[in-house]
């Protein structure tokens, strides 16, 4: 008689056998694999920290696993304070996308649409038409409340989002263009929406961020930190933003240096950057976007969609608080940050659900490590950091290197000038190419950039790379 009990029992036997085995056999690779990716990245920072000088914290994830965290350099170059894991550093405008969380929890509530005006809320404001998605995806046209305050705000005092406000009405500064009529970065956007959320929540920026973000998701050593220099108020194990000086070879705070006292006279305004926040804690963060953790699904998704095109060539769109783009490796959702001090970046790949944190104190390439950081994660050749040392080479030698070149999301131009080669800028200062040998030349800025040439029998330019962060990518000549 066929036990048919016994066959069951047996099969399942069999099921979770085989079951065990398959895990057995899997879990060495899944380690060793993980094991890889700490090593490599583990070098490649230490490479940049003793080499590029880079100073802060570093944590990379895969699907919400930590795969590497480390701490490198000082919290304070003064009193040689080391930084952790724990340190608490300014985001900059890596805070944008935590003031666009506010306005759309505040929109879910019933309590905001997109298609509210500014002048709803500030009557006194001279700008038309303006509305919150305009303010959300920098599309607003409205002027840049930092250059027209650098030239007729007290910079004895400082400012808060009421003086910005109150400051734009009476001065009436126009327009750059009318709202919706193209992309151009506005922090005065994001300084209204963060006076917005204030005006229709009934509490202040600090303690509406407080209540419905960072204490519902458990990010205990995260706030809004506009008080530091009008009420000294003193974070624990506080990262404190150094800028290197050229004239005394040394670290020191912004504070010191005339031409950077708006860190000062701007320490009040909030919106556009001045979220504090740990490493550990910006995952929590990146968590709970990816889960639709505070926001219903669908609206969530509508942070992520391109809502205003920030630079076709270059495959890059902005959605509310965060910028999209793609590579090689996939689309990723970013936002960097950059503030006298401080340099911030925060990035997801879709592809492989792979997080990278950067969080300087000292202004380190946190973009260009970023790159080769996900050239590791996605098992490319990445280059590692190492000294460049300038040779001399015939100026005549350098003029076949100008002219333009395109890649991937790249177009550089390359202009000879008085017996030099300069990466050519519209609206930033030139950079000069240092050669480091007849065909190859590093950034003069400091960062780990450099442009590599091959040449033909008859010293034509038959192939050229750009190597940023480690990676190298092909350009063509046009």
């Amino acid at each position: 008689m066929l036990n048919i009990a016994g066959k069951f029992n047996s099969d399942t036997y069999m099921i979770k056998y085989i079951s065990i085995i398959i895990f057995l056999i899997l879990l060495p690779f899944s380690l060793l694999a993980q094991e890889n990716f700490f090593s490599k990245i583990d070098s490649f920072m230490k490479a940049h920290s003793e080499i590029n000088n880079f100073n802060g914290n570093v944590l990379i994830a895969g699907s919400g696993k930590i795969i590497y965290q480390n701490a490198f350099g000082y919290r304070n170059f003064y009193t040689k304070e080391l930084l952790d894991n724990n340190s608490v550093f300014e985001l900059a405008s890596v805070s944008k996308q935590f003031t666009a969380m506010g306005i759309l929890l505040l929109i879910e509530k019933g309590k905001l649409s997109l298609s509210d005006s500014l002048r709803k809320f500030f009557p006194e404001l001279p700008y038309h038409d303006v509305t919150i998605q305009n303010l959300l995806s920098h599309t607003s046209g409205l002027p840049d409340y930092m250059e027209s305050m650098a030239v007729k705000w007290d910079h004895n005092k400082i400012a808060f989002n009421d003086d910005v406000i109150e400051f734009l009405a009476a001065e009436k500064i126009p327009v750059k263009f009318l709202p919706g009529e193209k992309f151009e970065y506005s922090n005065t956007g994001y300084e209204m929406l963060a006076s917005i959320i204030e005006k229709v929540s009934g509490v202040s920026f600090k303690d509406y961020m407080d209540e419905n973000v960072f204490q519902k998701l458990g990010m205990n050593n995260s706030r809004v930190y506009n008080t530091r220099r009008s009420s000294n108020e003193v974070i624990p194990d506080y990262a404190y933003g150094f800028v290197y000086s050229d004239s005394l070879s040394k670290y020191v705070l912004p504070d010191s240096i005339p031409e950077l006292d708006a860190v000062y006279w701007l320490d009040g305004v909030q919106g556009d950057g001045i979220i504090n926040s740990t490493a550990g804690d910006l995952l929590i963060w990146d968590r709970a976007l990816k889960n639709s953790t505070l926001l219903d699904e669908a609206l969530q998704n509508e942070m992520f969609n391109p809502q205003s095109a920030a630079d076709i060539e270059r495959k890059m769109y902005y959605g509310y608080g965060v910028f999209l783009s793609e590579n090689k490796y996939g689309k990723y959702i970013y936002h960097s940050g950059g503030w006298p001090g401080y340099s911030t970046l925060l990035k997801r790949f879709l592809n492989g659900d792979f997080t990278i944190i950067l969080l300087s104190n000292n202004e380190s390439d946190v973009r260009g490590i970023s790159e080769g950081i996900a050239g590791i994660l996605f098992e490319d050749e990445v280059i590692f950091p190492y000294v460049h040392k300038e040779v001399n080479v015939d100026p005549e030698e350098l003029k076949k290197f100008a002219g333009s070149y395109t890649g991937l999301n790249t177009k550089i131009d390359i202009v000879f000038r008085e017996g030099k080669l300069y990466r050519d800028f519209d609206s930033r200062p030139d950079i000069e190419l240092k050669p480091e040998s007849g065909n190859k030349f590093f950034y003069g800025d400091g960062r780990d950039i450099q442009i590599e040439f091959q040449t033909g029998p008859d010293n034509v330019i038959e192939k050229v790379w750009l190597i940023s962060g480690g990676l190298k990518t092909e350009l063509q000549k046009n």
